[in-house]
């Protein structure tokens, strides 16, 4: 019953300014992230009402290329309009309940069949998980179990993140936190747009 957000919400991507405007242009399809480290699984990203992230994510990917990802040269973020649909909302009790069981579950699989259990792992210095492959496995295999029941496809996941260092001395706050959609039905991605960027609030990283 309450699977289903009552509205739309803003999301924002970062990429290469060229592949932005093609894809805000409907020139070119946008692209769909299958690396085994997605945080959210398999589907389409978003970074939900924060241009600013957005940018700063692709200036980041421009400046320390990862392996496998985007090749960017001149950063760039364009927004969207989505729909959420059938959600698996990881800001409420029941759905955090259903990949709590999804990791049991995979856990003991694996070791029925003697393979590794994933590991979330850090990059350098940064003490934040960047390489989410035990989560991604528990948000897969959370899906693929829901199809194998029968149950209703999930349209999207969403999830709030800690992340970065502390904003002060002893704050609950941190600089990098933030909320992220992974869509994984194209068809709730209603449209897309350029930002007006002379309304947004001074961007540091601009």
């Amino acid at each position: 019953m309450y699977t289903r957000l009552p509205a739309f919400v803003i999301g924002f991507h970062g990429c290469d300014q060229s592949v932005g405007e093609l894809i805000i242009a409907g020139k070119v399809p946008m692209r769909r992230s299958e690396n085994d480290y997605d945080w959210l699984g398999h589907g389409f990203y978003f970074w939900e009402g924060n241009y600013t992230r957005a940018l700063e994510w692709a200036k980041r990917q421009a400046k320390n290329p990862r392996k496998g990802g985007p090749k960017i040269t001149r950063p760039f973020a364009f927004g969207a309009v989505i729909d959420l649909g059938h959600c698996l909302n990881l800001l409420e009790q029941a759905p955090l309940a259903l990949v709590k069981q999804s990791h049991q579950s995979l856990v003991a699989e694996l070791t029925r069949v003697g393979l590794p259990v994933p590991t979330n792992k850090s990059i350098g210095s940064s003490k934040d998980l960047i390489l989410r492959h035990l989560d991604c496995a528990v948000v897969e295999f959370l899906h693929q179990n829901n199809k194998a029941t029968q149950g209703t496809p999930y349209d999207s996941v969403r999830a709030m993140f800690v992340e970065g260092e502390p904003l002060y001395d002893g704050a609950g706050f941190h600089a990098k936190s933030h909320i992220q959609i992974c869509v994984r039905d194209e068809r709730c991605i209603k449209g897309f747009f350029r930002p007006r960027t002379e309304l947004l609030a001074a961007d540091p990283t601009a």
